[in-house]
C-alpha cells in the first residue's frame, strides 16, 4: 500500500470536520435554546398565576412582554369582525369569534369574544369594557365571554412546544452518525488499495 493511500484525502476530510464542526455547533446552539425556552415558559406560567388584572399594554412590544397575564381593555367601537377555528373550554373543536375594537386611544386590539360551533354569530356586541387573558397574536381572550358566546379555551403556556433538546441530540447524532461513515469510508479505501509489491 503507498504511502498516499495511507493518508487521509485533505480535501474530502476538511469537508467533513467542517460538516461535523457546524453540526456540533448547532447542537449546542439548540442546548442554549433549550434554556432560553424553559426560562420564557416559566415567565409564562409566572404571569398566568398573577392575579391582578392590568391595563392592555399600548405596544405590541409590551403586550407580548405580558402574555398570559389578566388583562383589561375598553372597546370604544369594533372595525371588524372574523373568526378563526378555537377550541371551548371543555376542549372542543369550533370556533373562535373575534372583533377589531378601536380603543380609546385610537389603537387597535383583536378581542376573542368567545366560541360557538358556527362562524360569523357574534354580530350584536358593539363594544364596551373587556376582561380576558392576554394571548398570543397578540390577543385578549375575554373571560367571560361576550355576546351570549361559551368560554374559550383559557390561552396555555404548556400548549407551546419545546423540541430543543431532541433538535440537539439529532444534531448530536448527525456529527457522529458523519464521523463513523468518513472512518468506515477510509477504512474500505484502504483495503481496495492494491498492496504494493515489495
Amino acid at each position: 500500500m503507498t504511502d498516499a493511500m495511507r493518508r487521509p484525502p485533505i480535501l474530502p476530510t476538511l469537508i467533513v470536520l467542517v460538516a461535523v464542526g457546524i453540526m456540533i455547533a448547532l447542537g449546542f446552539w439548540q442546548l442554549g435554546r433549550l434554556h432560553e425556552k424553559e426560562a420564557l415558559l416559566s415567565r409564562y406560567e409566572q404571569a398566568q398565576a398573577a392575579s391582578e388584572e392590568i391595563v392592555w399594554p399600548r405596544g405590541e412590544g409590551e403586550q407580548k412582554d405580558q402574555l398570559y397575564r389578566r388583562a383589561r381593555l375598553t372597546c370604544d367601537a369594533v372595525a371588524d369582525r372574523s373568526s378563526m377555528a378555537g377550541r371551548n373550554a371543555k376542549g372542543e373543536p369550533g370556533v373562535a369569534q373575534t372583533a377589531q375594537c378601536v380603543l380609546p386611544n385610537g389603537a387597535r386590539a383583536l378581542v376573542v369574544l368567545g366560541w360557538s360551533r358556527q362562524p360569523n354569530v357574534a354580530a350584536n356586541w358593539q363594544g364596551g369594557n373587556v376582561h380576558g387573558v392576554i394571548a398570543p397574536g397578540p390577543r385578549l381572550v375575554a373571560d367571560p365571554p361576550l355576546d351570549g358566546l361559551e368560554a374559550n379555551a383559557a390561552p396555555d403556556p404548556s400548549e407551546i412546544p419545546n423540541n430543543h433538546l431532541s433538535y440537539a441530540i439529532q444534531w448530536f447524532f448527525f456529527a457522529a452518525t458523519a464521523v463513523v461513515i468518513y472512518v468506515l469510508a477510509l477504512g474500505k479505501r484502504r483495503r481496495a488499495a492494491p498492496e504494493r509489491i515489495a
